[in-house]
């Protein structure tokens, strides 16, 4: 049978710098057929303009501090969670656009259809339809449109169930970039929810690179090797870790990028990771009969 209709909330966070881009996905947020319940945009560490326009009820914080991505989505999702009346946060990058404004409806009805999905991903391409492969969570990447369930999600635009947050936790906010999509999605298989890939729910996004941001190469090594410390089981890290590090020294060309990776490795292992939670082999065996096992 399937269940009621959940309500839904949306949450943005930026840091200010983005203010046209922010009223344009705004604009297609108040323009979905499934108007949200709930709509919280979060300044993180800015001041914000006020936005008009927009159905349900718009909540508007200002942090004086930047919380990282994590950080800064945490405090949306309390404050969704404290007005008690959303069963589904819709949660965009603020550079993306709602083109179709099915979103929201198709997000309502797959959540009202499987009481043990916890997370939708969406489909990301750019302005020409282009969904770069990175965005296509699964190893076999060449087909963004082929729909299934996965083992990880794209951080620019998804839908989590309340439920299951209240199960696995909320963002780790130490991870401020990088992965901490990774560990949130590991914390949901192995409490049993699924991971859905929807490539009919597009958010449209520009064509970007993660290295652009300065701290990236430091990030993303610190927090894979927390991940690793974190969630998997101790004979899975040696291969998880070498097989990234390989991957790693092959894609980089940047000889400051790689000094900068090195010192996030270091910092990784010698810097406390949070609770040490690892997945259930169970888990392990589901990841890798959905084509992902947790060593790549």
């Amino acid at each position: 049978m399937p269940l009621p209709p959940p309500r839904l909330g949306v949450a943005v966070v930026t840091m200010g710098n983005r203010p046209r881009e922010v009223a344009a996905l705004l604009a297609s947020v108040a323009a979905q057929d499934v108007p949200p319940d709930r709509v919280v945009i979060v300044g993180n560490g800015s001041p914000l303009p006020e936005f008009f326009g927009l159905p349900g009820e718009l909540t508007v914080i200002e942090l004086a501090d930047n919380l990282g991505c994590p950080g800064g989505r945490n405090v949306a999702l309390r404050r969704l969670r404290a007005f008690g009346d959303v069963d589904v946060v819709i949660e965009l990058d603020d550079d993306g656009l709602l083109v179709d404004k099915g979103v929201f409806r198709g997000v309502r009805d797959l959540f009202a259809s499987d009481p043990h999905l916890g997370i939708v991903g969406f489909r990301i391409a750019d302005e020409h339809g282009e969904t770069q492969r990175r965005h296509v969570p699964r190893l076999r990447a060449q087909d963004p449109m082929r729909r299934g369930l996965v083992t990880t999600f794209l951080g620019g635009g998804h839908a989590f169930a309340m439920r299951m947050l209240e199960q696995t936790g909320d963002w780790p906010e130490d991870f401020f970039f990088t992965h901490e999509e990774t560990d949130l999605a590991w914390r949901a298989l192995d409490a049993g929810w699924k991971i859905l890939y929807e490539p009919t729910l597009l958010l449209q996004h520009p064509k970007t690179s993660p290295a652009r941001h300065a701290v990236y190469f430091r990030m993303t090594a610190r927090n894979r090797v927390w991940l690793a410390r974190r969630r998997l089981p101790l004979p899975l890290i040696p291969p998880y870790l070498t097989t990234w590090t390989l991957l790693t020294l092959s894609r980089t060309s940047s000889l400051g990028g790689l000094r900068a990776w090195a010192a996030g490795c270091a910092e990784g292992v010698r810097t406390p990771c949070g609770e040490r939670r690892p997945m259930r082999w169970r888990t392990v065996w589901r990841m890798a009969r959905l084509g992902r096992p947790p060593v790549v």
